[in-house]
């Protein structure tokens, strides 16, 4: 898997992070690494289309049972196109979170970071970019208590204050979890009740007052969930779609176009395929969905996740 071509992405979009060490030993989201931009900035992958010719693409992450990290690169299109990466060594997990992509203070280490779950313990993980070698990734256990968790996903507003990051658990007794993350500390701020029957989910807006989730139900609806920053904020739910999206059980979000559109993959475990959607900016029933197809390639993750960078955000709402 080149993820290497990832650092000419950073570095050709001038995007160095003022973190102050030259190897982080954690990277977490919230204060390391801290952009060198304080407003938002063009994406440096090929993700988000400027041109009204030019497709949007998706990188999509897929970590395995058995231990490997895979990438396939979907373009936009009907069909569309895609590309895989060859898979390299990471670690089993039975869920996973966005991996964000950064570059140290001297610009001479790229990274990847993220959380995962293994059994009942939460990790995060540092996946190393060597210069022509597989990627080297290094994990620390968080903490255990996560059995009944079922799903996860993070957003991390980072381009502006107030910065904030957020962890997003989805559990089995039919509540959403959400943590705050403060450096390497995470907080417990509740459980947001009637949840009961969601099954998948991504973020899909990180703002400076909200986050926005994408999240499916068994049934097949589909939803926004607009949580706003605010302790004890109740979430505002708007159905998108009543049926159709059953079979998914990953969903990945990247952003699309200069109107907040968005790229959705859905990914259905059971068959290891994806099919492709764009989607106008999240407006309840009104929003726009355009179905691109199934995506070339083997879908065998245990989660499917999106491969960023620590200086995009998310505004599909």
């Amino acid at each position: 898997m080149k993820l290497q071509r990832f650092a000419l992405a950073l570095a050709g979009a001038g995007l160095i992070a003022a973190a102050a060490s030259s190897v982080p030993a954690v990277a977490t989201g919230q204060a390391d690494p801290k952009p060198h931009f304080s407003d938002k900035v063009a994406h440096p992958g090929p993700v988000t289309a400027k041109a009204a010719s030019a497709a949007c693409q998706t990188w999509i992450g897929v970590p395995t049972a058995a231990g490997t990290m895979g990438e396939i690169d979907a373009t936009a299109g009907k069909p569309p196109t895609s590309y895989t990466w060859d898979p390299f060594k990471f670690v089993g997990s039975r869920a996973d979170a966005t991996w964000y992509g950064a570059i140290n203070a001297a610009g001479t280490q790229y990274y990847y970071y993220g959380l995962l779950l293994q059994g009942g313990n939460l990790y995060r993980h540092t996946t190393y970019l060597p210069d022509d070698a597989d990627p080297v990734p290094t994990f620390k256990k968080v903490g255990p208590g996560w059995t009944s968790f079922k799903s996860i996903a993070t957003s991390n507003y980072s381009v502006a204050a107030p910065r904030h990051a957020y962890l997003y658990g989805l559990n089995t007794n039919g509540s959403l979890y959400r943590y705050q993350m403060v450096g390497s500390s995470f907080r417990g701020l509740g459980p947001l009740p009637g949840f009961r029957g969601f099954k998948a989910m991504t973020v899909l807006s990180e703002t400076a007052t909200y986050d926005t989730l994408l999240m499916t139900t068994t049934a097949g609806a589909l939803y926004t969930v607009h949580i706003p920053i605010v302790p004890g904020a109740k979430p505002v739910l708007k159905l998108i779609r009543s049926t159709g999206w059953a079979a998914y059980e990953s969903l990945v979000v990247e952003g699309c176009g200069t109107r907040g559109g968005s790229l959705v993959t859905g990914v259905d475990h059971n068959t290891q395929t994806a099919d492709l959607y764009a989607m106008s900016k999240a407006n309840g029933a009104a929003t726009a969905i355009t179905a691109y197809g199934k995506i070339p390639g083997v879908f065998n993750g245990v989660s499917h996740v999106l491969l960023t960078t620590h200086y995009s955000q998310l505004v599909g709402e």
